[in-house]
Order: C-alpha cells, then structure tokens, then sequence
C-alpha cells in the first residue's frame, strides 16, 4: 500500500484543479478523509481476521461499493460540507475508489477486492509501480520507508500534480473563452 501520506494526493489533486469555489475546505476534508480510511482495515490484524479474508487488509473496505456508499454519505451531508449532493457524492466516492486503485498499483500484498462484495478475489493492475509501504510504523520511518516515497513521489504525487495542473489550466481556459463568448454576444 502508499503511505497514508500518498493516498490523500488524489483529492488533493482534484481540489487543485476544480478551485476553492467548487471544492470547498470542508469537502476536501471529506474527502481526504475518504481516502486514507479504508486503510483502517489493518485494524483486522488485531482482531485475528486473517489478511486474505473479506474483511481483512485491502478487502470489503478498499471496494468500490465501499467507495460509493462514503459518496453517499456525503451527498445526504452536503450541505454541512457546503456542497451540492452531486458534487459531494462524486468527489468523496472518487477519494475512497482512489485508495483502492494506488494500492493496485503497489508491488506487494495480496491485491485489493475491488468488486467486492459481488467478488471476493483481489486484483493489481498490470503496473506495480508503487513500492508497498511497510504495514510496521518503525519500518516507514526506516531504509524501505525512503525508498517508498521515493517511489511515490514519481508514481503517485507527480502524476497527480500533473492531473491537477491539467484540471486547472483546462477550467482557467475554459472560464477565459466562455467569458469572451458572452462578451462577444
């Protein structure tokens, strides 16, 4: 898996390029929070819930039904998040599938039961960038915990910044030739 540190860079991202007037303080903290919590999993390790199993570590709570319930919860709390239950929903919804997919990317673990509960069986993608972060806190803060955000500062918080600068431009753009199309009208 990314360090909890890497796995907010999406909503990051996406609050970069939509503006503070879309995506407001409170709905990136959603969001944010969205993204690391489906990492409370490891908890299972405690309770004796094996890594393999539903509800183990990359399970039930890194799915993409997972994902859309948080959207959910997000869009009937849209207004506390001063949001439109649309934007909510897809931007916390968008978060959380996030975590699953930078974990898919890492080279270790036993993948991640994206479709689950329709499906148990655990997947990567065809790229295993991502070196896996160490589950022990002493190990992050070691040799291989450098070598894991090295990996993510090239494979996950790059291209973010590249996506959120290409949001941004796109909507500044955008913003600029809609204003010249009403001044011309």
């Amino acid at each position: 898996m990314p360090t909890v540190f890497s796995h907010i860079a999406a909503p990051l991202a996406l609050r970069l390029g939509l503006g503070k007037q879309t995506v407001s303080s409170r709905l990136l903290t959603a969001g944010l929070l969205a993204s690391v919590l489906p990492d409370l999993d490891v908890l299972a390790f405690r309770l004796g819930i094996p890594y393999a199993d539903s509800f183990g570590h990359r399970g039930a709570s890194h799915s993409l039904a997972l994902a859309v319930l948080m959207g959910l919860y997000a869009s009937l709390a849209a207004r506390h998040l001063h949001s439109t239950r649309g934007l909510a929903f897809v931007f916390v919804a968008i978060s959380a599938a996030s975590h699953g997919v930078l974990d898919m990317l890492t080279n270790g673990g036993h993948g991640v039961a994206l479709w689950w509960p329709a499906s148990s069986e655990r997947f990567f993608l065809p790229w295993q960038v991502i070196e896996a972060s160490p589950l022990s806190i002493r190990r992050v803060f070691g040799p291989k915990g450098a070598e894991v955000l090295l990996s993510e500062l090239l494979w996950v918080w790059l291209p973010c910044l590249l996506g959120g600068f290409t949001l941004l431009m796109a909507r500044l753009v955008y913003g600029r030739t809609t204003s010249l199309k009403h001044r011309n009208a």
